[in-house]
């Protein structure tokens, strides 16, 4: 820590600017934060964005609203912080894995069957595109081994399919083709470079060969992006961090409240700045799998070496950790599912309001009440009273990456009471755990081994949940210093760009630091077994019933 400490002091001494920007932008909100350069926040802010579901698969938003709530973010931001914008010494980006479609004068083109023209974004859940990932993984082009074997209808090349093949207008029209986190770097300096993390980790970029190959999108039908060299998808490929144009234009510093000319570091997928965020934080990033649990949930281990597991996205080169390779997974829906998992539940309207009372959100009202029954937060599974969860609302994102996948629930009865509610709320974390312990063993299986996990995210801040996550997969849970992970690796990112860190590596090591960490409890291991179990039977018995 005096090693960090002295580290921010020396740069102050040769920096008139001391501060740098996160910017994250999640499904729901934009945030900023403001942050020095020893990674402590000062302030944050944020404003919701609007989520558009007319129909069960299609999720959308707005580009022009998103941009403008981050413009507000970081206006609010400094303003809280007192910090005005000659002390900013640089900007990062990062965001959903989200298609933003613009076309001519740079204006949003509809992507939706509404024709608002506002609605040019679809978002990463959106799962419009199922049939036409299904289509491509039938055709088994060699570039899916980079995906874990099969292509997410959560990606962005099954997406542009489903564009070409119902919006044909809007696919022929557009000008550009972004992913959000390239798009907010674009709107920022003008610049029409992509992050290596975006379009290896989303588009089928092969970083480790860099290059795109042409064959495949003849093969699936996309061959207009191979024919025009794939301008509208990205020929300029950078790395996270790299400095994006000449910096802010003056019509993006004027609209952020900031100064021309700041330089701004080419983002990343929202995950994965969590990522920087967390996963260097005892100096060995290849030990440590980075757990984001929001909406959905992100795993991310980091491996020297190329290792390929089935339903495992990836391996992907020097997309999060320069020159490592990545292999991400994780959960359509987390936060997501427990949420949804709650609502059906008699007790849920009359819990919600005393939520309200005491001014939290429901699920961490329910944590807090559950941490109340029980003498240790590892005791807390004795609350379940044999209900069992599947919490896979959305489909299984791995290790099987099965978008049909659906949620199972067991053990229920006619109880209509606050503790049945508890006892639902209690066994969905535990689903979530043996869903994340499943990965966990998968990689493992693969050569891809891990040590710790390493969490960041809003649905996992609450100590309960940690503690459940460590016994429920029987690893040490770390959580960092930095209460907002995914702003601190946007800092991270800018940071690196205005040259206030060397590299993405060295940033990671001077901007993190353990706050607290949750060891398995023995006493409850064997009980996880059995509840481990009992969840691969569910899900497999799901399985059989899809199909029957």
């Amino acid at each position: 820590m005096h090693n960090q400490t002295q580290a921010a002091a020396d740069l102050a001494k040769h920096h008139t600017k001391r501060y740098v920007i996160g910017i994250d932008v999640g499904t729901g909100s934009a945030r900023a934060g403001i942050f020095d350069f020893s990674g402590t926040m000062l302030a944050s802010a944020k404003q919701n964005i609007t989520l558009y579901r007319d129909t069960e698969h299609f999720v959308e938003q707005s580009s022009q609203e998103i941009w403008s709530a981050v413009c507000h973010s970081v206006k609010q931001a400094l303003t809280i912080a007192k910090v005005t914008p000659t002390e900013i010494a640089g900007i990062g980006f990062d965001a959903t894995c989200s298609l933003v479609v613009i076309g001519d004068n740079d204006a949003p083109l509809s992507v939706s069957p509404s024709e608002d023209p506002e609605r040019n974004i679809i978002v990463w859940m959106d799962h419009r595109a199922t049939e036409q990932a299904e289509r491509i993984n039938r055709l088994g082009h060699p570039v899916l081994r980079y995906v874990g074997g099969k292509i997410s209808p959560e990606m962005e090349t099954p997406k542009l399919l489903w564009l070409k093949e119902n919006r044909r207008s809007t696919f022929d029209n557009a000008k550009y083709f972004f992913d959000l986190a390239d798009f907010l770097t674009w709107k920022a300096t003008g610049d029409l470079a992509r992050s290596t993390c975006t379009v290896t980790c989303k588009w089928t970029y092969l970083a480790h060969e860099k290059r795109w190959d042409e064959d495949y999108f003849h093969q699936i039908g996309l061959e207009e992006l191979a024919n025009e060299g794939f301008a509208r998808i990205g020929q300029n490929i950078i790395d996270p961090g790299t400095p994006c144009g000449h910096g802010l234009t003056p019509q993006a510093a004027e609209q952020l409240g900031l100064i021309v000319g700041i330089p701004v570091a080419a983002g990343m997928i929202d995950a994965h700045a969590g990522g920087i965020g967390t996963v260097g934080v005892n100096g060995d990033a290849t030990r440590n799998l980075a757990y984001v649990f929001g909406t959905s949930s992100c795993t991310m281990t980091t491996q020297r070496e190329p290792v390929f597991i089935p339903g495992v996205w990836g391996p992907y080169y020097s997309v999060m950790v320069p020159g490592m390779w990545l292999n991400e997974g994780g959960q359509s829906a987390a936060g997501a599912a427990i949420d949804q998992l709650i609502s059906f539940h008699p007790a849920a309207a009359e819990a919600a309001i005393l939520a309200k009372q005491h001014g939290v959100s429901l699920p961490v009202f329910l944590a807090d009440l559950a941490r109340q029954k029980v003498d240790s937060a590892s005791e807390a599974v004795d609350l379940t009273h044999g209900i069992y969860v599947v919490p896979e609302f959305l489909g299984n994102r791995a290790p099987f990456a099965d978008p049909h996948a659906r949620a199972l629930i067991a053990g229920l009865g006619m109880e209509r009471d606050l503790d049945n509610l508890l006892s639902l709320y209690i066994a969905g974390i535990c689903g979530i755990g043996y869903g994340l312990r499943q990965i966990i063993d998968a990689q493992q299986l693969a050569g891809a081994a891990i040590d710790n996990i390493v969490i960041s995210g809003g649905a996992g801040q609450h100590p309960l949940i940690r503690q459940l996550l460590a016994d429920t997969c029987g690893k040490m849970v770390l959580a960092t210093k930095a209460s907002e992970p995914m702003l601190l690796g946007s800092a991270i990112l800018g940071a690196v760009a205005a040259n206030v860190a060397d590299s993405v590596t060295q940033a990671m090591e001077q901007f993190s630091e353990i706050a607290d960490q949750y060891s398995p409890c023995d006493k409850y291991t064997e009980r996880h077994q059995r509840g481990y179990q009992a969840f691969q039977r569910l899900q497999q018995t799901a399985r059989e019933l899809a199909t029957s």
